[in-house]
């Protein structure tokens, strides 16, 4: 197949519209020839998804220690073993504001800004770092970001501080935490509802013509990768009109070109485990087809009142459970990282080029305490991808002790990895020189 040497402006022009082919094994047709070959897939862009899940976790079994493939991994990460080459836990990171004013509230409004709270039930935090990237470069996609949870917001005031602040992780203002969409149909929706009209007939038509020719000269799979192109060619022309103009990346198509399973059922499922496996699935879905490069998932409040019966631990609410070290909770800690686990297996499988989704992604976790006695001088974090090749993982990172231990320096040394170069963020100034 080297023979055929279709160009990606050859090729588009081709067919009549302006947007680049998928990757493909068998014909070179992404941006620069030369780079491409060389390194294919690193046109790909990275996506940054931050998950939370209140109240900490088991106080004797979050950890992780040696390197790589021996990486050891306390039972709460268990569900993480196969990702753990590409997974960072880091250790003693706080947020000196959490330290300050009450417990639960003030503990997980900030949790990604690290901005001084309000009190009185006032709403005052600081923009989190998935807005401020989703802000500057989210244009590049239909949804700049993609904000999700699995628990209501809870709108009642705890000790002189709104609850908003232990529903909501995301914050588009110091004044606006970004809604969060709970209903999996409506997140889909947002995602994927645009419908083909009678009067782009006769351009599919004609852009189904102009490639059945080039469809005969390519290998099986990149025929199915054609195939997916030209299933949402509608799309790419809506999109591609204003492509150069809001910064897309030359070169590079997304995997999947439409959603490859059904719209959810209306409402909200009684399930837990139905309802945030439905979440993760939208989170990758979005990531996958190019949607949106920015996501958060919430998947419970902090000082939650979800109940977890398909794991035979109905007798207690997380909250209260997250007081104990008891089986339960762990129980309950390992179904949260199994969500993680969930996603970066979804991502490991989408192959671009030569990385996979998860090596062209960053995924936070963390929670906004360390065990459910409301330790906040040390925050449980890690980081699962590669960043597209500019993050190391297989590392377990010990900042306690150390003079520069702030969540956000954590969050300048991520945002340089986007081109998003801050003097400051939050109450840091510096990078985390390992990260």
């Amino acid at each position: 197949m080297q023979q055929h040497e279709f160009t990606r402006r050859t090729f588009l022009r081709g067919i009549g519209v302006s947007m680049a082919l998928p990757w493909m094994e068998s014909v070179r047709v992404w941006g620069d020839e030369s780079q491409s070959k060389s390194n294919p897939g690193s046109h790909a862009p990275v996506r940054f998804a931050a998950l939370f899940s209140g109240n900490g976790f088991h106080s004797r079994e979050w950890w992780a220690r040696g390197e790589g493939k021996s990486m050891e991994l306390g039972k709460v990460l268990a569900p993480l073993e196969p990702h753990k080459e590409k997974l960072t836990f880091i250790r003693g990171l706080y947020n000196d504001q959490a330290t300050k004013g009450n417990i639960h509230s003030s503990q997980t409004g900030n949790l990604l800004s690290g901005a001084p709270l309000a009190s009185g039930g006032e709403i005052r935090s600081g923009t989190s770092i998935d807005q401020v990237l989703a802000q500057k470069l989210g244009t590049s996609t239909k949804v700049p970001s993609l904000v999700l949870g699995c628990e209501a917001a809870n709108p009642s005031v705890h000790k002189n501080y709104s609850m908003l602040y232990s529903s909501h992780i995301s914050w588009s203002s110091p004044t606006a935490p970004t809604p969060l969409e709970l209903y999996p149909a409506l997140a889909f929706d947002r995602l994927f509802k645009d419908e083909v009209s009678k009067g782009d007939k006769s351009v599919l038509d004609a852009i189904l013509a102009d490639a059945k020719d080039f469809r005969n000269k390519v290998s099986g799979s990149d025929q199915r990768k054609l195939d997916e192109y030209l299933e949402s060619v509608r799309e790419v022309e809506k999109r591609i009109d204003g492509a150069g103009k809001k910064g897309e990346l030359q070169g590079w198509k997304p995997s999947l070109a439409k959603p490859n399973q059904p719209r959810p059922a209306d409402g909200i499922p009684q399930n837990i485990a139905d309802h945030m496996k439905l979440m993760c699935d939208i989170l990758v879905l979005g990531f996958q087809t190019d949607t949106t490069r920015f996501a958060t998932l919430k998947l419970n409040n902090d000082h939650s009142s979800l109940r977890f019966p398909h794991l035979g631990v109905d007798y207690m609410i997380h909250h209260l459970l997250s007081h104990s070290d008891s089986a339960d909770w762990l129980k309950v800690n390992q179904f949260f990282l199994q969500q993680v686990g969930y996603i970066a297996t979804k991502l490991e499988a989408i192959k671009e080029g030569e990385r996979s989704a998860l090596d062209n992604t960053v995924m936070l976790f963390c929670s906004s305490m360390l065990t459910g006695n409301h330790e906040a001088n040390q925050l449980p974090v890690i980081l699962v991808g590669g960043a597209g090749g500019k993050l190391k993982g297989g590392r377990a990172l010990d900042y306690m002790g150390k003079s520069d231990r702030k969540m956000c320096s954590l969050y300048l040394s991520l945002m340089d990895k986007y081109g998003v170069k801050l003097g400051e963020f939050g109450d840091s100034k510096t990078r985390l020189t390992e990260i």
